[in-house]
């Protein structure tokens, strides 16, 4: 898996897109209307930052792959976790879908993209 892989993963999901508020070398990818769309992946060139749901959910995550899945400085209580791409890429997809999922359905309903499976 590479940072290029799951950006194309991600931007395919409906209402996808890139967004660079911090000058990073790589984007966030948001969902939802400029200006209340939310972040569901931070994309780095060695990993991934998702939502993993509720903390102890995200846990889960730093127990089945040690070393290769951390929390995120700052929001990690909040369930996010940085996962490596050394983590099989179907996981690794699945933990993306995963977080597009809870942060679309915590977006108003007129808000939510269309075609985005609940």
């Amino acid at each position: 898996m590479d940072v290029e892989r799951i950006r194309a993963h991600c931007l395919a999901k409906p209402g996808a897109w890139p967004d660079d508020p911090w000058g990073e070398e790589h984007p966030v990818v948001k969902v939802g209307p400029e200006g209340r769309a939310k972040i569901f992946a931070f994309l780095r060139a060695d990993g991934v930052g998702v939502k993993a749901g509720i903390r102890e959910v995200a846990d889960e995550w730093l127990d089945r792959h040690p070393g290769k899945a951390r929390v995120m400085a700052y929001i990690g209580r909040s369930g996010w976790n940085d996962l490596s791409y050394e983590i099989p890429d179907d996981e690794l997809l699945e933990a993306v879908d995963e977080s597009y999922r809870l942060v679309v359905g915590t977006l108003p309903r007129k808000h939510r993209p269309d075609g985005w499976d609940a």
